[in-house]
């Protein structure tokens, strides 16, 4: 352990940018010289869980999108061989591995990288790779935080590469469909959407603080995290339900209906109100270290009054709406409302019980935004990488950062306690620097989110 924590001394970044930055890439250049024939070579950085699913996705668009998976990377080695076998067993291809995301980024045969990490690291992570030159796949939420979210946005244009946000919705047939039907009017004019989050959420118990596993690079794992003594129910999976490294189901599976209940409404613009309330209910804090709440309601006003609510249920719940919706979104218009679950959705008109629109229901929209290649989300990124365009992106990162910035907003409404006024175009709380603390944080050196990207 002690070798292992005097290189990651002698190897970390001074400040992001400097050794990224100075690789002798031009990301201009760089992304230009990828052409339709051109094979692209990509890096997984986060192999467990969602990361799985990445290196599945990227393996099965081998041969259509003519793409290598050339690296995994995961501050954790003990899921190397299983994954390395796991790529060889789809592509014929072994995958080179590292512990370090800041070789991936150093290694100029990388195209892009796919990352799958925990949401304290998405954003100093992707504007590492911007500054490489890399084009970036983040995962849900594109940023942990307000300020963070806004840099990634600068990353990404200051060195012209494509980030595509993992709300892989936006690349959902169905959803486009019922988002073209609310933006074409089919239930008048929406003024309020709603999205829910109904996951089971039990204790998943206490452990004492112990020595990491040599397998983990835990300091390097902390990155931009406050640093706190190992303990098994802070890492892996459970990063979630604690405030340095997550923010709850409102910032883990909420994103994803965050992003619809956005795009729903047709808002582009940050909310001017925001409360949120909530608790950690039915599980005994004696028994549980979880500081997020498994039971929270968000409710936010934009600058026309058009609301939008979120609800997060981890205890004993039914689902809702005719649909027994657990996980999805609902809308209302002054004509009537629609109810969406994954791909498939039913538009009411007025008070009336029969739907008269929908994925199942009479005629369906023709145009519905697809993507060239298929409606892959992940085929997408690609295809917007060949063609240069960040209007090509299904979710663009500046779309990504929109709809995350919510579950940010609710979540610092409710660690305070109280309703909080949001200057959107300053990205700034009204008179309230209590809050506007909140929208950044105190970066554990040298893991530091610099203003100038």
């Amino acid at each position: 352990m002690t070798k292992r924590r005097e290189f990651i001394k002698k190897s970390i970044l001074g400040t992001a940018g400097i050794a990224i930055g100075g690789m002798g890439l031009s990301s201009r250049s760089y992304a230009s010289i990828i052409g339709a024939n051109d094979r692209l070579n990509l890096a997984v950085i986060g192999i467990r869980g969602q990361g799985g699913t990445h290196i599945n996705s990227w393996c099965s668009l081998k041969e259509s999108k003519n793409i290598r998976l050339k690296t995994l990377c995961d501050a954790d080695e003990q899921y190397f061989a299983a994954k390395v076998k796991t790529v060889v067993d789809k592509t014929g291809e072994t995958p080179t591995t590292t512990w370090d995301m800041r070789k991936v980024f150093e290694d100029k045969e990388i195209d892009a990288v796919s990352m799958a990490i925990p949401n304290h690291w998405h954003a100093l992570g992707t504007i590492w790779a911007c500054q490489a030159g890399k084009h970036v796949y983040v995962e849900k939420p594109a940023t942990y935080g307000v300020f963070e979210g806004r840099k990634m946005v600068q990353a990404a244009r200051k060195y012209n590469v494509r980030v595509q946000a993992g709300t892989q919705n936006r690349s959902i047939p169905g959803v486009m469909q019922a988002m073209k039907f609310l933006h074409d009017g089919g239930i008048g004019e929406v003024f309020m959407s709603k999205g829910q989050c109904y996951k089971p959420r039990d204790s998943f118990g206490i452990a004492k603080d112990s020595t990491p596993p040599e397998t983990l690079h835990y300091e390097y794992w902390l990155g931009p995290a406050p640093y706190r003594p190992y303990n098994e129910k802070h890492v892996h999976y459970n990063w979630h339900w604690f405030w340095a490294t997550g923010g709850g189901d409102t910032a883990n599976q909420g994103p994803h209906q965050f992003d619809i209940a956005r795009w729903g409404l047709n808002k582009n613009e940050h909310p001017v109100s925001i409360f949120s309330m909530g608790g950690l209910y039915g599980i005994n804090p004696a028994e549980c270290e979880q500081e997020t709440p498994n039971t929270q309601t968000s409710l936010f006003r934009y600058k026309d009054g058009k609301m939008l609510e979120f609800e997060t249920r981890g205890r004993y719940t039914n689902g809702e709406s005719s649909m027994d919706i657990r996980i999805g979104n609902t809308f209302y218009g002054t004509e009537g409302y629609l109810e969406l679950d994954g791909g498939q959705w039913k538009a009411f008109r007025k008070r009336e019980n029969k739907p008269f629109a929908g994925s199942d229901v009479g005629e369906r929209p023709t145009d519905v935004m697809a993507a060239p290649g298929g409606s892959s989300h992940y085929g997408n990124f690609i295809d917007a990488i060949r063609s240069g365009k960040n209007d090509d992106l299904h979710c663009d990162i500046l779309e990504g950062f929109m709809s995350a910035a919510l579950p940010a907003l609710a979540n610092i409404s409710y660690r305070l306690g109280r309703e909080l006024i949001f200057d959107g175009t300053k990205e700034k709380f009204v008179e309230d620097p209590q809050a506007d603390k909140m929208l950044t944080r105190e970066y554990r050196k040298p893991y530091v989110v610099n203003d100038e990207v």
